[in-house]
């Protein structure tokens, strides 16, 4: 099918290699993929501050660039919610093609099989715009089977363990803006979930938000350098550690 790729500004400036393991991965599954020459941004940051109105151009120039494709798929959670939650503001019905990368591989490619091997043990970050917005996986307040859309595309890769945790769906404390007006709780938060990943020994630490990892990462090079952070296109696609 044809796909649409959206690469997030964040991603495109400070983490690249994300973007092209995306593109990577969607190839290797045999998907046409395009990124358009014009840069789209979703509008979050001016939403995020309070400048809501600030926004909109972006998501209308997002429409203009996205609009011919069967699918919009994008490797962060975030940016896909407040897309999807703008578009469908408006009535807009390209809100029901944009989807996150996982939600695409599970929901509408079906993925049942990957090539890739990681033989690490890695410790799984469901970051709360993928739980409670997207609904990738169960959240710990809800009465219904457990289930989660990257844990089960993370089985599919040779030799990875996911290693439990104790509190499998905390938030990290980055919330964007919140860890600037907020720097000494999101810092406290952000260490007990890197201490979760430390203490049943994970040598990774993976999610489908680039910005909790960037935010989790920041705190491991500081207090366990040992632990690293990859997003899970990285490892999907066969990250070069393996």
């Amino acid at each position: 099918m044809k796909i649409g790729l959206f690469i997030p500004c964040y991603v495109d400036q400070l983490y690249p290699q994300v973007g092209r393991a995306t593109l990577s991965l969607l190839e290797q599954l045999g998907h046409e993929v395009e990124i358009p020459s014009k840069p789209a941004c979703c509008g979050q940051p001016m939403s995020n501050s309070g400048y809501g109105k600030l926004s909109e151009g972006c998501v209308t120039d997002f429409t203009q660039e996205f609009d011919g494709f069967e699918h919009i798929v994008s490797p962060s959670g975030s940016c896909v919610l407040h897309l999807k939650e703008s578009l469908e503001a408006s009535h807009h019905p390209l809100a029901h093609r944009v989807h996150e990368l996982c939600e695409f591989l599970h929901d509408v490619a079906k993925v049942t099989s990957l090539p890739a091997k990681f033989p690490h043990r890695v410790g799984l970050h469901q970051s709360c715009h993928g739980l409670r917005g997207l609904g990738l996986g169960k959240c710990s307040e809800q009465m219904i089977p457990y289930f989660s859309k990257p844990a089960k595309l993370l089985s599919l890769i040779e030799g990875l363990q996911i290693v439990p945790l104790d509190r499998c769906d905390e938030c990290c404390g980055f919330g964007g803006t919140f860890s600037v007006f907020e720097p000494d709780v999101s810092l406290s938060m952000g260490r007990d979930r890197i201490h979760d990943h430390i203490s049943h020994g994970a040598e990774f630490i993976t999610s489908a938000d680039m910005s909790c990892l960037m935010h989790l990462g920041g705190l491991l090079a500081r207090e366990a350098p040992q632990v690293k952070v990859r997003h899970i296109a990285e490892i999907l696609a066969g990250d070069s550690l393996a």
